[in-house]
């Protein structure tokens, strides 16, 4: 609550001098003081109301949010003359379009005696901000068939509606709408269809719109918008192009500049060296003290594979908010360093900030990656004591971790005790089945998943094919691949081809992999080719074996296991020359083979170690007893195995 001695100097009997003094309130954002002099107003001074002062009224409760409040400011603007005032009416409109009841809105909007333009749009707007199509496009045609033309305001909303659903036509509509009602030089209506094509994926459209806007009223806003849409697909070299035109152009980048560009930045090559840049630029432009743009540099650090600047700018930061600690929790999730992920999550706790949904999803997938389930259980146990489990992110990270961990059990657990379940909570289960090679397991809960109505997604028919190919399931595999187009009209992605030429593969149509992969109507990756150099390897097949290696060796040059594969292939038929040839290419290409690493968990620390690793700085001795002890475990069930009688 304000204190009434912090309450400004007014002429207490000037009701233009109290107006004057709640505008100023509400436009420096401090809405509760304006709600207070509203009060001092009225009940210390007695000073009436009129129409100007309502409408700011209004703004501070729809600023706050505040149901209740704004119910009282609807009560007192009745009890006055100015309750068929169309300002006033039109300020209520919006007041409770930003609490959140349209409805209510909606009741005062059917009041107003005539509606203007500013009135439509209170609502029609405020239908659109929510995704309410139906309600929007009613209202936007009724307003037009009143003789209301609509305004860069009604497009920016209508605009907002049509991107949200990512629907390119009716965005085109909306476009050629406004060019019909002369808004085309408009730069606003310009800006936000910049942004609405690149939510569309239409980049080349919010290209056209950025170039046909005049020189002379291009802005910052305009050049976010650009560099907004090439770093929402992660296109970070066309974004720093634009931003490089902006700079030339003599625009002074502002935080959402900085921002937008560091999040286009993933782990490509060159792009760490880009993102270094545009940190330096922020720090330059004086950006490097908000703390969105820090969370957003750790974030890109992270991503881009330099985890230790991501944490020196984390232990940099005098304030941290619960997405700071998030972002760094998630940059060790993804390195797959769950004991750091860990500790950092007990400090977050330690210094009083709550994780939310998200922390906990970062850490679930820490523990998928590493097969680190016993921390798992206990976050799954943390999830329910501190009432998370009902968040259906939560539980779709807990079935994927127990999956990758073995543990379908649990897995099954937690998918059947969930009140929710959406289609990636039955892909990831059905994921989790054909990972651990339970295929008819997978296909009978794709088919449970179908009786429901459920639609399935791209990652779906990667799970389910999985599953077939784990089974050599080769009949079944042309049946659901043939079904993602003609049931569903999905795309076949690579993802889905490579399952394919993995499944013929396996079952020793070498051919016809061959065959299947030249006729592909989109390019081969090194998954693909490496799916059947390992089916040739199997099957022996030298010839076809060359082919895909040869493909291999120009999508991966660095990578030593297209060679391994080649000379094991040649190995296997005896010709030696091919083998010393590859280990020649890779002594040539210094490519170098990774040795293999095994992790354990000890008391939930993670420890890594590689072949012939006898060494190890803590807990080593403990650890190799326990292997020698199962390995000599092993060779006793392989005496009984080969001794049992057939």
């Amino acid at each position: 609550m304000v204190s009434s001695h912090a309450l400004p100097v007014i002429d207490r009997f000037s009701v233009a001098a109290w107006n004057s003094s709640i505008r100023q309130a509400v436009n420096n954002g401090e809405f509760r003081m304006a709600l207070l002099l509203f009060s001092q107003m009225k009940k210390q001074f007695h000073v009436h109301p009129n129409n100007l002062t309502f409408p700011f009224v209004a703004k501070a409760c729809a600023k706050l949010s505040d149901l209740k409040l704004s119910r009282i400011i609807h009560a007192h603007v009745v009890k006055t003359p100015y309750c068929s005032d169309a300002y006033v009416h039109t300020a209520l409109v919006d007041m409770y379009v930003k609490c959140g009841r349209l409805e209510c809105a909606h009741q005062v909007f059917d009041e107003i005696p005539v509606r203007d333009v500013t009135s439509w749009n209170a609502l029609v707007v405020g239908f659109a901000r929510i995704g309410v199509f139906d309600r929007a496009s009613y209202l936007f045609n009724t307003m037009r068939v009143s003789g209301v033309a609509p305004d860069a305001v009604t497009l920016m909303g209508l605009i907002h509606l049509v991107s949200g659903m990512k629907d390119l036509m009716l965005l085109s509509g909306v476009h050629c709408l406004g060019m019909k009602c002369g808004l085309k030089e408009d730069v606003l209506v310009a800006n936000t269809l910049i942004a609405g094509y690149a939510k569309c994926a239409h980049l080349l459209s919010s290209e056209k719109v950025f170039c046909g806007i005049a020189l002379d009223c291009l802005s910052v806003v305009s050049w976010n918008a650009m560099i907004a849409g090439f770093s929402y697909f992660e296109e970070w070299a066309k974004a720093i192009e634009v931003y490089r035109r902006m700079l030339r152009g003599g625009y002074r980048p502002d935080a959402s500049t900085i921002l937008n560009l560091l999040s286009s930045f993933a782990q490509q090559p060159d792009s760490l060296l880009c993102g270094m840049l545009v940190h330096a630029h922020g720090v330059k432009v004086g950006c490097d003290a908000d703390i969105t743009v820090l969370n957003t540099l750790v974030c890109m650090y992270s991503k881009c594979g330099n985890i230790d600047s991501a944490r020196y700018i984390f232990d940099c930061m005098i304030v941290r908010s619960c997405v700071t600690w998030t972002v760094m929790i998630g940059g060790y999730s993804e390195k797959g360093d769950l004991d750091e992920a860990l500790s950092l999550f007990h400090k977050m706790e330690a210094a009083g900030e709550k994780p939310d949904s998200v922390t906990l999803v970062h850490l679930i997938a820490a523990c998928g990656k590493v097969g680190g389930l016993e921390v798992g259980r206990w976050i799954d146990d943390y999830t329910t004591a501190e009432g998370m489990k009902e968040d259906l992110r939560v539980c779709n990270a807990l079935v994927d971790m127990y999956a990758k961990c073995g543990s379908m059990e649990c897995a099954q657990d937690v998918f059947r005790a969930m009140s929710e379940k959406n289609v990636v909570s039955w892909t990831t289960l059905i994921s989790g089945f054909a990972l651990n090679g339970k295929s008819q397991e997978a296909l009978d809960h794709f088919d449970g998943m179908l009786e429901l109505g459920l639609k399935p997604n791209h990652v779906t028919f990667v799970a389910v094919l999985q599953a077939c190919t784990h089974a050599g399931l080769l009949e079944k595999g042309w049946e659901i691949f043939d079904m993602m187009r003609s049931k569903y009209q999905l795309n076949h992605g690579v993802d889905h081809y490579a399952c394919m030429a993995d499944l013929l593969g396996r079952r020793g149509k070498l051919k016809e992999a061959l065959d299947f992969i030249r006729e592909m109507p989109i390019t081969p990756d090194a998954g693909i080719w490496g799916a059947l150099l390992s089916a040739c390897k199997n099957h022996h097949n030298v010839e076809i074996g060359e082919y895909a290696a040869h493909h291999l060796f120009r999508l991966e040059p660095q990578a030593a296991a297209p060679y391994v594969e080649m000379a094991n292939i040649y190995a296997h038929a005896k010709e030696w020359n091919g083998v010393a040839a590859m280990r020649m290419e890779m002594k040539a290409k210094q490519v170098a083979k990774s040795p293999g690493q095994s992790l354990v968990q000890i008391d939930g620390k993670c420890y890594t170690f590689t072949v012939e690793d006898r060494f190890h700085s803590d807990r080593g001795e403990e650890i190799f007893e326990t292997l020698d002890n199962l390995a000599l475990q092993l060779k006793d069930e392989m005496k009984y195995v080969l001794f049992l009688p057939t």
